[in-house]
């Protein structure tokens, strides 16, 4: 057969799912980040694909290295700001390295309650239990770590309102719809949300406590006639509250809690037995953004 002409398109190379632990330990009472990293690089990298050539190339294990060796002389403060450390630093020593990404999974450690010395409950100095919400970033470079585009995330943040949600007034006359309207359901989702800034920098772990906190608040402020409502409203509190976030993106399942069926059985069930239906669910996503 004829050979074809191709080239090589947009790509990137670098260490995935690197699991990073620091401990700091400059007082009795330690303090934990549990964090998965990936990087990534873009360059010129055409001559390793097409011809097999390394020259110049910085190994992916070279890369793991310089994760945890950085995190040792940095890291000392949020997940987005070693983002910028680990991308200026590729940007630095690649000589083919143009560009670079990082992106981080971290997960959140709350400390043991115990009692302390005067009977009241206190958090353990070194003793800690993982908590189900996860913390995200991505950081990005483009120009060689000269500026950055920052976004940072939660995920797995699972809310439950035993009332005071419902859906109703939907399309009812269509030959397929068998669901019943109601206004008062239980309503549970996943939250999963990454936003944008509108600022070059800032105090990215107070505004990811901002965040987290009020879409706690947010959720149980209203009758909620849908997850829709509850996801736009989630947006316009959190950017309300928090001027350094552009537009945040949300991705909510509808984790279906089904009233089950007891009057078979003569019992009666008023809103407190429900089979939980993992699958399938509705799903809504959108961007909630600035005018």
């Amino acid at each position: 057969m004829p050979k074809i002409n191709v080239k090589l398109g947009e790509n990137n190379y670098g260490k995935a799912e690197v699991n990073l632990m620091k401990v700091r330990r400059d007082s009795a009472r330690h303090e934990i980040q549990d964090v998965q990293v990936r990087v990534g690089m873009y360059g010129d990298f055409d001559a390793a694909h097409a011809a097999g050539d390394n020259t110049d190339l910085i190994a992916t294990d070279t890369v793991r290295n310089s994760i945890y060796g950085l995190a040792k002389e940095g890291f000392g403060g949020s997940i987005e700001e070693f983002g910028k450390e680990l991308v200026a630093h590729f940007c630095k020593v690649g000589p083919k390295v143009s560009g670079a990404f990082a992106e981080f999974t971290e997960h959140l450690w709350e400390r043991i309650e115990v009692d302390g010395p005067d009977g009241q409950k206190q958090g353990h100095d070194h003793s800690f239990v993982r908590q189900m919400p996860k913390r995200t970033a991505r950081v990005e470079s483009r120009d060689g770590g000269q500026t950055f585009a920052v976004e940072s995330g939660i995920r797995e943040l699972y809310v439950l309102k035993t009332t005071q949600s419902g859906w109703a007034g939907y399309l009812l006359n269509e030959r397929f719809t068998t669901l019943p309207e109601t206004h008062d359901r239980l309503m549970a989702s996943y939250v999963t949300a990454k936003w944008e800034y509108a600022v070059q920098d800032c105090d990215y772990n107070a505004v990811w406590e901002r965040v987290y906190g009020q879409l706690q608040r947010t959720f149980t402020d209203h009758y909620s006639p849908s997850l829709q409502n509850t996801l736009y409203r989630l947006g316009e509190a959190v950017l309300e509250a928090c001027p350094e976030i552009s537009r945040i993106w949300f991705q909510m399942p509808n984790k279906h809690h089904l009233k089950y069926n007891l009057e078979r059985f003569g019992l009666e069930n008023n809103n407190e037995i429900f089979h939980v239906d993992p699958e399938p669910y509705g799903l809504m996503e959108a961007w909630v953004e600035r005018e």
